[in-house]
């Protein structure tokens, strides 16, 4: 039996730095799952996404491809790693180009002209691209087509989404990973890459926004015609709702998190309506809370803070109203309580929780 490509991801969050590594089957072109870990994050070795201290995110990163290694049974030479961050930004280019082919059939050679076309942009030497991603082709001025090799013309253009990141945090994640001993083949838009995942291609033709809730951003990405349009990384984040929880019922961190997470587990009928808190400074011991309290009065606020943030950044693009396929949740934070309830609320839209592989 042929062995398929073996292949690795690295996905370098603020909470927690995941690894995974497959292989392709060539039988029925899917992947086989051969090693998978996660480790948390360090304190303060990364923030919204990007790496603040190069030693501890490197140390988090050892531990999470090694447990991943020993789990598929060898060590992998490169990895494509997943980027995130508030520098990262998207905006649209048109490439031009005249075909090459005398008798003007559209070959493979003038799809990568047109799209090197696109690419040329004014950008600094602070930035660097990351994504070419061709929206749809126009010959001779007909718009609207997905694949025009083998047609004829004279001259073709392309729509393309090209996503752009910071220089100095493609360098810092280049630089942490090789200290495992691997080479980065590729960086991939954490929200793009979600989108590969989780969407199903009826819903990128009709229109749909993705919206990956991490610990300390939120990745948005929308498709429209099929394609990506529009992508954007706001500062805000699951990790805000934990610190707002841990002021508002004065408890640490660590115990503001557990209460999220059993506040966002499913509901049973046995379910008490009060949850026991650390308060911290107080020796009288734990006090109790309504939970209605804590997730209308302290959770529901930031909710509808991010989602009022999202439908503000799809208005200010022209994207308001023309997604209805809705909203598509992913992330850590779209576990959180009442957060569809507010995405539903605020956006107008049909919204939930997306499942790798449905695509």
């Amino acid at each position: 039996m042929a062995k398929g490509k073996v292949l690795a991801g690295i996905d370098v969050g603020s909470s927690k730095i995941a690894t995974i590594i497959a292989q392709s089957s060539p039988e029925n072109e899917g992947l086989n799952i051969l090693g998978v870990s996660w480790v948390p994050t360090p304190p303060d070795g990364v923030k919204a996404g990007q790496i603040v201290d190069i030693e501890r995110a490197t140390g988090s990163i050892i531990t999470s491809v090694e447990k991943a290694e020993r789990m598929a049974g060898f060590a992998v030479d490169n990895v494509v790693a997943v980027i995130n961050g508030g520098h990262i930004q998207g905006q649209n280019s048109r490439g031009v180009v005249a075909v090459a082919s005398p008798d003007g059939e559209i070959d493979k050679n003038d799809i990568e002209r047109v799209i090197d076309a696109a690419r040329a942009l004014s950008l600094p030497q602070t930035r660097e691209i990351i994504h070419v991603l061709p929206r749809e082709f126009i010959v001779d001025g007909e718009p609207g087509i997905k694949d025009p090799i083998g047609m004829s013309g004279v001259r073709l253009e392309v729509d393309a989404h090209i996503v752009t990141a910071s220089s100095t945090a493609i360098k810092n994640l280049t630089k942490c990973v090789g200290e495992v001993g691997a080479k980065i083949s590729g960086v991939v838009f954490s929200g793009f890459a979600s989108a590969e995942a989780i969407l199903s291609s009826t819903e990128r033709e009709l229109g749909v926004v993705l919206v990956d809730i991490g610990a300390g951003t939120t990745s948005i990405a929308v498709f429209s015609d099929g394609a990506l349009s529009h992508s954007r990384v706001l500062p805000i984040g699951a990790k805000n709702i934990t610190n707002d929880l841990a002021i508002g019922i004065r408890t640490s961190l660590e115990s503001a998190e557990k209460i999220k997470l059993k506040l966002s587990e499913p509901k049973k009928k046995d379910d008490e309506d009060e949850i026991s808190i650390d308060l911290t400074g107080d020796e009288e011991g734990p006090r109790t809370v309504s939970k209605k309290t804590i997730a209308d009065g302290i959770i529901k606020p930031r909710l509808n803070e991010i989602w009022t943030m999202v439908a503000m950044e799809l208005k200010s693009v022209g994207l308001g109203g023309r997604t209805p396929a809705g909203i598509v949740l992913t992330g850590g934070g779209s576990m959180t309580v009442g957060v569809q309830d507010s995405a539903r609320r605020i956006l107008a839209l049909p919204v939930r929780i997306g499942t790798p592989g449905i695509g």
